[in-house]
């Protein structure tokens, strides 16, 4: 494997009904062109050596003896190569006919695996031919004058990877083969197929490899037969399609009449990780016992990555964008109106910075109000100008306010915070931690007496990342009594806001435009000469982008730091250099676990997504753990 990857592939060759010399010179062809692209193991359509539609010749003794000539020429072609192979043609034991899947490696034969489940329907009459494997009883057969392995209950593994075998109806039972492959250990599904088109049933095929690969935390390499098939009743199109846990990640072009070779790497590493998650995963293990055959790890064990990964995880894709932001910002909003209620409060109290976290909080409480039926009036937003406070987002938190009709309150940090520092002896010139936090601490106990001054609860504004960075002040934005942003990474965030500045009046649109526009900043350092933030968040701890996405797949899928850098590599090859990112990728890694601390005690919050960092569901971590080296 490369650094947890498998490269596989679904090929689609030229055919020729029942010319097997023609189709396996054509199946070497592909063969060859993916040892050449370093794929690990390439998966042919059913009945392929021959094809699929040969019907009544099945029977003819000539077409099956074609057929074993056949294979042992394929052995001939690719005894040079190290990719396993697996094609489809029928095996003759004794008075049984088999549609069977061959697997090869380097011109040996390694195991046969019969089709369970035969269609017998309008379209197809398999079993007019052949016999199901659930009926052999016998673990070998005889091929060249070999034993080799045959039977429903063989997977493959090389000792860091294992996959198993279905063919075509396989899939399309109640319960196929593959569900008891996967829950005995097999990470990818290989389907042999050979899928005729109709209205409709491409999509629904689609579906249902999609699900059966989620279902099953598993990989899914789907080769079905292509236009070289006979057309006298259907017609095939020549599916190739590869999956993984529940998504297809790759797809061959239909009805071409050109061989295609369809190409990606299965991430094992995340289907571990799901599978690790998943507790239940095993509980449904079949008596069944499976043989589990040796391959060879194959000798090209790093090969630059196929797929190129999102850059951004936690944000949803831009057709399904309105369904998305309704259904978080309902979540946000579902949770927050259950806290209010139950608290018996009359208020919302939340400090409004003119920054992105407060802004959104502040949506979610106005739509809170409004769900509850409770007036606006009764969410009271306070800007708290302090040393930093620039202008520009002074400005933008006091207009946004007016423009949704709410109670607003300025109360000025200042005087306060200087008097502080007259009693704790510290010299207001130097701009340390104690500078800032004291300001971030005095806001905090603003906001609280506040709330109970007018019966309210503060509600929290910082968000997931934040959370992860060990972003806040101790006891200061870290503190709360419901913390509505605590699922949400900064750059859903992001989205939110710009989702919902288009679903507000001019005004307020306008306003949520140009809080977009401003550089993320606490604002707890003065101002610049020319009265621009100087504070800026991501020139500190680095890009939030980059943050969400290391935290996506450490914490969603336990990737270690050097997988995680490949990962990153790879989606932000035109964004950042190599350096950069195992920089901030370090610095993402340490402030992780040496700010675990705050994580441990933080406020009540909705869980949004996949990740949460709650340490009484998501995330339990001890505080003074050790972080990881790389």
């Amino acid at each position: 494997m490369n650094n947890g990857f498998v490269r596989v592939a679904a090929a689609i060759p030229e055919l020729r009904v029942a010319d097997c010399a023609f189709n396996v010179a054509r199946i070497a062809d592909l063969v060859h062109k993916g040892e050449e692209e370093k794929v690990q193991v390439i998966c042919f359509p059913e009945l392929c050596v021959t094809g699929y539609t040969c019907a009544d010749l099945f029977q003819q003794q000539q077409l099956l003896a074609d057929a074993q000539k056949a294979l042992s020429e394929l052995q001939l072609l690719t005894f040079s190569t190290t990719s396993v192979i697996i094609v489809g043609m029928p095996v003759r034991i004794e008075s049984h006919l088999f549609n069977s899947a061959v697997v090869l490696q380097g011109g040996h034969i390694l195991g046969v695996v019969p089709k369970t489940h035969l269609p017998n329907n309008n379209e197809f009459y398999e079993k007019r031919w052949f016999s199901s494997g659930a009926l052999v009883d016998t673990p070998t057969i005889s091929l060249f004058g070999e034993s080799v392995p045959f039977g429903i209950d063989l997977l493959f593994s090389d000792g860091k990877f294992t996959f198993g075998i279905e063919i075509c109806e396989d899939l399309w039972v109640p319960i196929p083969p593959s569900s008891q492959q996967t829950l005995h250990g097999a990470e990818i599904i290989f389907n042999l197929s050979a899928t005729n088109e109709l209205i409709g049933k491409h999509q629904y095929l689609r579906q249902l490899i999609e699900q059966q690969s989620a279902r099953c935390n598993a990989g899914y390499v789907y080769a079905s037969a292509g236009a070289g098939e006979s057309t006298t009743d259907v017609v095939y199109a020549g599916n190739g399609l590869i999956a993984e846990n529940g998504k297809i990640i790759s797809s061959s072009e239909r009805f071409s009449f050109e061989p295609q070779l369809i190409v990606n790497d299965i991430d094992i590493d995340r289907l571990q990780a799901e599978r690790l998650r998943n507790t239940n995963f095993a509980n449904d293990k079949s008596s069944i016992v499976y043989r589990t055959l040796q391959i060879e790890e194959a000798h090209f064990t790093r090969f630059e990555l196929k797929g190129t990964f999102d850059k951004y995880p936690f944000v949803p894709p831009v057709f399904t964008r309105d369904e998305s932001c309704h259904e978080i910002f309902s979540i946000q909003i579902g949770g927050l109106a259950k806290r209010w209620q139950h608290t018996k409060s009359e208020t919302a109290v939340i400090g409004i910075s003119g920054g992105l976290d407060s802004t959104l909080a502040l949506l979610v409480s106005v739509k809170t109000a409004d769900k509850l039926g409770i007036d606006r009036k009764k969410v009271i937003g306070i800007t708290m100008p302090g040393f930093g406070t620039t202008d520009r987002t002074y400005t933008n938190a006091v207009n946004f306010m007016k423009s949704l009709g709410i109670t607003m309150l300025e109360i000025s940090i200042k005087e306060a915070c200087i008097q502080h520092f007259k009693d704790i002896d510290h010299d207001p010139k130097i701009h340390d931690v104690i500078y800032e936090n004291t300001q971030a601490r005095e806001r905090t106990q603003i906001l609280m007496d506040i709330a109970n001054k007018y019966k309210g609860i503060v509600i929290g504004t910082g968000d997931l990342s934040e959370m992860a960075l060990g972003w806040s002040t101790y006891n200061g934005d870290h503190m709360s009594m419901y913390a509505v942003n605590s699922g949400v990474p900064k750059t859903l965030v992001r989205y939110l806001v710009d989702w919902a500045a288009h679903e507000l009046d001019t005004t307020s649109k306008e306003i949520l435009q140009d809080i977009l526009e401003t550089p993320v900043s606490p604002e707890l350092l003065p101002a610049d000469g020319n009265g621009d933030i100087a504070q800026k968040t991501e020139h500190i701890v680095g890009p939030y982008e980059l943050h969400d996405f290391f935290l996506y797949y450490m914490v969603r899928f336990g990737f270690s730091p050097a997988k995680i850098l490949l990962l990153a590599k790879n989606a932000f090859a035109d964004s950042y250099s190599d350096e950069v990112i195992e920089k901030w990728l370090r610095i993402f890694i340490h402030r992780f676990f040496a700010q675990q601390f705050k994580r441990s005690c933080i406020p009540d919050g909705p869980k949004v997504g996949s990740i949460n960092l709650s340490p009484r569901g998501d995330w339990r971590m001890p505080s003074d753990a050790t972080s990881f080296e790389f």
